[in-house]
């Protein structure tokens, strides 16, 4: 049986696992990079959005929940409209500056569930009963949904090799 400080480090490590996506699917860098450009705006017939769209998608929910997490001052966004991007189709830099900005966002995550002296279980102040832990699984869990989708849509598109 573990004790109290190694069921900690244990938790936190599994959490940061989770965050990583590495588990049982492709990686979020495996579903971005790649991605040709001239399809990063396309529509795949049946699908209810592009590529860009999904990818902006996960970097403002995930910033959105990183925020909550660490922010006294936090502005709850207005949903949806705060959680979609208003174009199909990046402008020139955008992609690389959203997959950027995630993998910063996502980095500040895991270093927050790492650091020892993040309280994962006690509700953060500012919610309604959220904890960092909760949010960091949300955060797990909203990725690998939307991931899913970016590959779904590179597939639709004929511009996956996974």
């Amino acid at each position: 049986m573990l004790n109290a400080m190694d069921a900690d480090k244990s938790l936190r490590r599994w959490v940061v696992w989770l965050l990583d996506g590495e588990g049982a699917h492709a990686t979020f860098d495996q579903a971005v990079h790649g991605f040709p450009a001239k399809l990063r705006g396309a529509k795949p017939d049946g699908l209810p959005h592009t590529g860009w769209q999904v990818l902006e998608h996960m970097r403002m929910a995930q910033w959105d929940i990183l925020d909550f997490s660490v922010n006294p001052k936090y502005k709850a966004m207005a949903w949806p409209d705060d959680y979609w991007p208003k174009r199909d189709s990046p402008r020139a830099g955008e992609w690389e500056k959203s997959v950027r900005q995630f993998h910063a966002d996502l980095a500040a995550m895991r270093k927050l569930i790492a650091n020892p002296k993040t309280d994962l279980h006690t509700p953060i102040p500012w919610g309604d009963g959220q904890t960092v832990l909760r949010e960091a699984m949300l955060v797990a869990d909203h990725n690998s949904y939307h991931l899913g989708q970016l590959v779904l849509v590179r597939k639709a598109l004929g511009a996956w090799k996974g």
